[in-house]
């Protein structure tokens, strides 16, 4: 749908922002596996759905990528030793090891968008919302992001992808057009 006909909004809601980040009335329920999102405490629901917004710097908040990798599962309690195993595969998946150490802001907009990615990854939800992740992206970085979804999904995870263009949204299995206010 066309900008402003509520793709984030709803993307919001499906995830749990609306109404516990953001103000606003959820009218309804929103039920993931059968569980009401609005009873599931925020572990659950980040180990469930992970959310990648549009624009990465307002994922991205760490010194360097391997703590911004870190940040989530460290806060879930997963073992140190497990947390940088996921680090080195989600790396090698995005074929970002070498800018491990590195400070996310110093990358470019593709790769911080690679890098928030790999950072809801690092949690193994079930459920992905890409909220018009590819708009910063150049034609290779969207091909790789392309791949790494049909991945994913191959691998039975659910994709839930917001995009205006057409192009981006070819790995769909269904497509659901928003339209009006």
């Amino acid at each position: 749908g066309q900008s402003g006909c509520g793709k984030s909004t709803l993307c919001n809601c499906i995830s749990g922002l609306i109404p516990r980040v953001y103000t606003g009335h959820l009218s309804g329920e929103v039920l993931i596996y059968g569980d009401n999102i609005k009873n599931l405490s925020i572990a659950d629901t980040v180990t469930r759905i992970g959310i990648i917004f549009q624009n990465p710097s307002s994922q991205l908040f760490s010194p360097t990528i391997e703590d911004e990798l870190a940040f989530g599962p460290e806060n879930l309690c997963v073992e140190r030793e497990e947390i940088g195993i996921r680090i080195e595969k989600i790396l090698k998946t995005i074929n970002m090891e070498k800018y491990r150490y590195d400070n996310p802001n110093n990358l470019s907009g593709g790769q911080q968008q690679l890098i928030a990615i790999a950072s809801v990854l690092m949690l193994n939800p079930s459920i992905l919302i890409c909220d018009e992740i590819m708009s910063w992206i150049d034609h290779e970085g969207k091909e790789i992001i392309k791949n790494l979804l049909l991945k994913l999904k191959e691998d039975g995870k659910t994709i839930i992808m917001v995009d205006h263009e057409l192009e981006n949204i070819k790995i769909a299995d269904r497509i659901i057009y928003l339209g009006g206010q």
